[in-house]
C-alpha cells in the first residue's frame, strides 16, 4: 500500500476522532546556503483532542529522530509517510524532531541557488498536501489549527511566514525568527519564505483598517519588479472585495513574493502569497501580460475569503475555492482595475481550457469525487477552474449580481474559519435568491460534459435552436449587420433555453452570435452565412468580447474537426494581423501554432508552415513600433523558426542587433530566436555558449540547457532522453528544459524510436518518483506517433496502474486520437 496517499475516507475517520488546537513548528534552515547540505532540521509541536488511542502523523523527509508523547518518548513507528502514534488521552502534545528534504522539484521546501550572485533563496509550496515535507502534520484541509512558526536563518535574511514576527533574536551569523500564531487555517496553505529577497513596502487602509503590504523578488531581479503596479492592484482588489463581501480582510499583512522554478501561477498562503517569477519579464512585456499578472493577483486575494477564511472539507469541493476564484479574478480586474477587458481573454483563451478538459474521457462534474490524494492534484484542471467559473458567470445571470454576492456574504459570516461543502453554499444562496438551487446545481456542478448549441430552419421557415446533452441557459442572442465596413450589433436577445430544441424568433443577420455577451458555458456554432461574414470581415466586429466568441467558436470547429484547418488558418492568416486585441491576438497565435503541427494532414504541413511563417514575418515587419503586437509577432515568428528555417537569415538579424524599430529583444526573447536557430541547424554549442555567458543567470541557464537539448541530431536527443528519466539531481525548470529539447522542431525522425521505452518506464518511474516530476514525465514524453495501438496496448496490459497515472495516459491518448481524427478529415 502506498501509504503517502491519503484516502478520502481515513482522513474523514482522523478528523472525526481528532480536534488539533495549536501547532509549532521550528525549521533550522542556517545550513542551506551549503550546497552539500540536503536536509534541514524540523522540529513540530501539536496539541489536540483525541478520542481514540492511535493515529498518526503525516511526514516525508529523509527520517524522524524522535516522537515524544506527552512527555514520554515512543518508540519511532514511520515508514516514510507516517508516522504512528499510540497511548493518546483525550488532551495530547506531541513532539517530532525530524529532518527534513530541500526540494528541487517546487514542492515542499524548495531551494534555489542564484547563479548571477550566488546566493540562496527558499519557499514553500504544499497544494494539496506536500506541508508534510516541511513539518509532521494532519495533512488534511479540514483539519485546521493555530501555526507558529519558529525559523533559524542566517542573519541579513528575509525571513517570512503567514503572520508577522513577534520577536528576532540575533546570534553570530545567524538569526531566530518567532512568527505570531495564525487564526485557524489547513497546513496546505501554510507559509514559509527566506532569503536575501528585495522588498518594497506598502500600505493599505480603509476607515480604521490598515493592513502592510509587502512584495518580494529576488534581488537579481529586482530591477523588473514592477511593485508599484503590482501595489495599485492590490490596493484596488482589497477595496474591492472589502465592500464585495463585507467581510475585512482577516489575515494581518498581505505579503506577496515572486519565487523562481515555482509550478503554480500561485498560491494563496494568507499573509504571504507566492508568485512565479513567470509573472515578471525581463525586458519587454504586453499589456496582456500585465492584465493576466493583475487578474492571478486577484484570484489569489479572492481565496483569503474562498478558501482561506472558509474552506472545503476534503478535494470533492475544491471548486468552492477555485470556481470562485476564477471568477472573481476576472471579475474584479474588470470593475477595479484598468483591465476592463479580463471577460474578453476569459471567453477566449481562460474557456478554451475548460471546453478541452471537459471533451476528455476523464471530464468530471465540478463537483468530483476525489478519493485519494493523487486524485486531488490532477483536479486542479480546467473543468475546476475555467468551467466552474464559467458556470459561476451563467449562475450571476441567473439569480442576479446581488442576490449572488449576498450570498456569498452570507456564507463566509456563517463559515468563518470552519470547513464547508456545497450545500452549505447552495442553503445561502437559496436563501437570498428565494430559488431553490438544487436543480440548478444538479445540471450545472453535478455533471460533465457541455452543450453544443447551433441554429436550425424548418422546411415551414421557423428558426430552431438545437442543443446538445440539454442544460438550462440563460443565454443572449446577438444579430450583427455589416454598415460601413464595420460589423456593429443591431439587435440582441434575451431568452431561456432547457430543451434540446427551442423555437425562437431569429430575425435575417450578417452575423448571428448565439452566447452573446458569453453569459452560459456553451460550445456556439457559426451558421453558413456568419462564417462567411467572418471569412471577411471578422477583424471589423467593433465589439471585442463579440471577436473573442468568434475566434473562440472558430477555433472549437477546429478542434472538432468541422472546421478545415486549412480554412481556420486562412481566417487568421486574413484577420489576426489586424487584431487589436492583444490577450485575444496571444490566443490566436498560439491555436494557428498548434493547428499546423497537429491539425493540418502531413502532406500540408510543411507548405502550411511556410505560409505561417511567412505572416508572422511580414506582420513583424509592418507592425507600430514599440508596440504590444509587435512583441506580439516577434514571439510568434521566434516560435515558428524552429519548424521551418526559410526565415533563418532573418532570425540571425535581430540577434545580431538589426531588429525592427522600437523591437525589444530582450534576454527571453533572444534565447527564443536562438533555439530555433539551433533546432533547425542554424547554430551551435558555441553560439548557445556565448549567449549564455551574456545571459549567466537562472532563466539563462535553463534556456541554454533547452537550446542544447535542441539540436538535431539523435545522440543529442538522446541523452536529452537518459536526463530527463534518469538525472534525479534536475530541477523542475530544467527537467522541462531536457523535455522540450528532446521535442524540439516536432522532429519524430530523431525520437521515435524512444516509444516502447516510454511505456516500459512510466509505471516504475510514477512510483518512484514525486507527482509533480512523475507527471511531467509523462506528459511531457508521451509518443505523438500516427497509431494508437502501442498506448491501448499499455492501457489494456496495466488495468491495475495507479488511477492517476491512467488518468494521464487516457487523456495523452485522446488528444493524440483526435489529432489523428481530425488530419484524416482534411482530406
Amino acid at each position: 500500500m502506498d501509504t503517502a496517499n491519503l484516502t478520502r475516507e481515513e482522513t474523514a475517520a482522523r478528523s472525526a476522532a481528532v480536534t488539533v488546537h495549536r501547532i509549532r513548528v521550528e525549521l533550522d534552515l542556517t545550513g542551506a546556503p551549503e550546497r552539500a547540505r540536503t536536509g534541514f532540521p524540523t522540529v513540530t509541536t501539536l496539541e489536540f483532542s483525541s478520542t481514540v488511542d492511535a493515529t498518526w502523523l503525516d511526514f516525508i523527509g529523509e527520517g524522524v529522530q524522535r516522537v515524544c508523547v506527552n512527555g514520554v518518548d515512543q518508540e519511532i513507528v514511520y515508514d516514510g509517510a507516517r508516522i504512528s502514534l499510540s497511548g493518546l488521552v483525550d488532551s495530547n502534545v506531541v513532539r517530532v524532531e525530524a529532518i527534513g528534504a530541500y526540494s528541487r522539484s517546487g514542492e515542499g521546501l524548495h531551494r534555489f541557488h542564484d547563479p548571477v550572485d550566488d546566493e540562496t533563496y527558499l519557499y514553500t509550496q504544499y497544494e494539496p498536501a506536500d506541508s508534510r515535507r516541511v513539518m509532521a502534520c494532519f495533512e488534511q484541509p479540514d483539519m485546521k489549527a493555530e501555526y507558529t512558526f519558529v525559523v533559524d536563518a542566517p542573519s541579513g535574511w528575509e525571513v517570512l511566514s503567514n503572520q508577522s514576527p513577534t520577536h528576532t533574536d540575533l546570534g553570530v551569523g545567524v538569526q531566530r525568527v518567532e512568527f505570531a500564531p495564525t487564526l485557524p487555517i489547513s497546513s496546505y496553505i501554510t507559509a514559509v519564505a527566506a532569503g536575501p529577497y528585495s522588498r518594497v513596502d506598502g500600505e493599505w487602509r480603509r476607515d480604521d483598517q490598515s493592513v502592510a503590504l509587502g512584495v518580494f523578488v529576488r534581488r537579481s531581479l529586482a530591477a523588473h519588479l514592477e511593485a508599484e503596479e503590482i501595489l495599485e492592484v492590490t490596493r484596488q482588489g482589497l477595496d474591492f472585495f472589502t465592500d464585495a463581501f463585507a467581510y475585512p480582510y482577516p489575515w494581518g499583512k498581505y505579503d506577496q513574493i515572486f519565487v523562481p522554478e515555482y509550478n503554480l501561477g500561485a498560491m494563496e498562503n494568507p499573509g504571504l502569497v507566492t508568485f512565479t517569477e513567470s509573472y515578471l519579464s525581463r525586458g519587454a512585456a504586453t499589456d496582456a501580460q500585465r492584465a493576466a499578472r493583475a487578474n492571478t493577483i486577484l484570484h489569489e486575494m479572492a481565496h483569503m475569503w474562498f478558501g482561506d477564511l472558509v474552506t472545503m472539507t476534503w478535494w470533492d469541493d475544491l471548486w468552492l475555492k477555485e470556481s470562485f476564484a476564477d471568477y472573481m479574478g476576472a471579475h474584479a480586474s474588470a470593475v477595479a482595475t484598468r483591465y476592463h477587458d479580463a471577460w474578453v481573454t476569459f471567453a477566449a483563451s481562460r474557456k478554451a481550457w475548460a471546453y478541452q478538459q471537459d471533451q476528455l474521457p476523464t471530464t468530471h462534474p465540478i463537483v468530483a469525487d476525489i478519493t485519494d490524494l493523487e486524485a486531488a492534484k490532477l483536479n486542479f484542471d480546467g473543468i475546476t477552474y475555467a468551467k466552474g467559473a464559467a458556470v459561476l458567470k451563467q449562475l450571476v445571470a441567473f439569480v442576479g449580481d446581488e442576490a449572488f454576492f449576498e450570498g456569498a456574504r452570507l456564507y463566509f459570516a456563517a463559515n468563518a474559519f470552519g470547513n464547508t461543502t456545497l450545500d452549505d453554499f447552495l442553503v445561502q444562496l437559496s436563501a437570498v435568491s428565494g430559488r431553490d438551487m438544487s436543480d440548478w446545481s444538479a445540471a450545472w456542478l453535478q455533471t460533465s460534459g457541455m452543450s453544443t448549441l447551433w441554429t436550425e430552419t424548418e422546411a415551414d421557415g421557423r428558426s430552431i435552436l438545437v442543443q446538445t446533452d440539454p442544460r438550462p441557459h440563460r443565454l443572449r442572442i446577438g444579430l450583427y449587420e455589416r454598415v460601413d465596413g464595420r460589423v456593429l450589433r443591431r439587435e440582441q436577445r434575451e431568452l431561456d433555453v432547457v430543451g434540446e430544441r427551442t423555437e425562437i424568433d431569429l430575425p435575417d443577420a450578417d452575423l448571428v452570435l448565439l452566447n452573446d455577451d458569453d453569459l452560459t458555458y456553451v460550445k456556439a456554432r457559426l451558421d453558413a452565412r456568419s462564417l462567411a461574414t467572418v471569412e471577411e470581415s471578422l477583424s471589423a466586429i467593433d465589439d471585442p468580447l463579440a471577436r473573442a466568441l468568434v475566434w473562440s467558436s472558430l477555433w472549437n470547429a477546429t478542434r472538432d474537426g468541422e472546421l478545415a484547418a486549412a480554412r481556420y488558418l486562412e481566417i487568421v492568416r486574413t484577420h489576426a494581423p489586424a487584431e487589436s486585441n492583444i490577450g485575444l491576438l496571444t490566443g490566436v497565435l498560439a491555436n494557428a501554432s498548434y493547428t499546423i503541427r497537429h491539425f493540418v494532414a502531413e502532406a500540408s504541413r510543411d507548405q502550411e508552415q511556410q505560409r505561417w511563417v511567412e505572416t508572422v514575418w511580414s506582420t513583424l515587419e509592418a507592425a507600430d513600433a514599440g508596440s504590444d503586437a509587435q512583441l506580439s509577432w516577434a514571439r510568434a515568428f521566434a516560435t515558428a523558426s524552429a519548424f521551418d528555417d526559410g526565415h533563418q537569415e532573418q532570425v540571425r538579424a535581430l540577434l545580431d542587433g538589426q531588429a525592427p524599430d522600437g523591437l525589444v529583444i530582450d534576454p527571453d526573447l533572444r534565447w527564443q530566436l536562438l533555439t530555433a536557430l539551433v533546432t533547425t541547424g542554424h547554430a551551435d554549442l558555441a553560439d548557445v555558449a556565448a549567449e549564455q555567458q551574456r545571459d549567466d543567470t537562472g532563466d539563462g541557464r535553463t534556456a541554454a540547457r533547452r537550446a542544447r537539448s535542441s539540436r538535431p541530431d539523435a545522440t543529442v536527443r538522446r541523452e536529452a532522453w537518459d536526463s530527463a528519466w534518469n538525472d534525479l539531481a534536475l530541477s523542475n525548470d530544467h527537467l522541462d528544459a531536457e523535455i522540450g529539447g528532446f521535442r524540439a522542431g516536432g522532429r519524430r525522425d530523431l525520437v521515435s524510436g524512444f516509444d516502447d521505452e516510454y511505456f516500459a518506464r512510466i509505471g516504475q518511474v510514477w512510483g518512484a518518483r514525486s507527482i509533480e516530476i512523475a507527471r511531467r514525465l509523462v506528459i511531457g514524453l508521451f509518443p505523438a506517433g500516427d497509431s494508437l495501438e502501442p498506448v491501448d496496448a499499455w492501457l489494456a496490459a496495466n488495468a491495475e496502474a495507479p488511477a492517476a497515472l491512467r488518468r494521464l495516459v487516457i487523456e495523452q491518448r485522446d488528444h493524440l486520437a483526435r489529432e489523428l481524427r481530425v488530419r484524416v478529415a482534411q482530406a
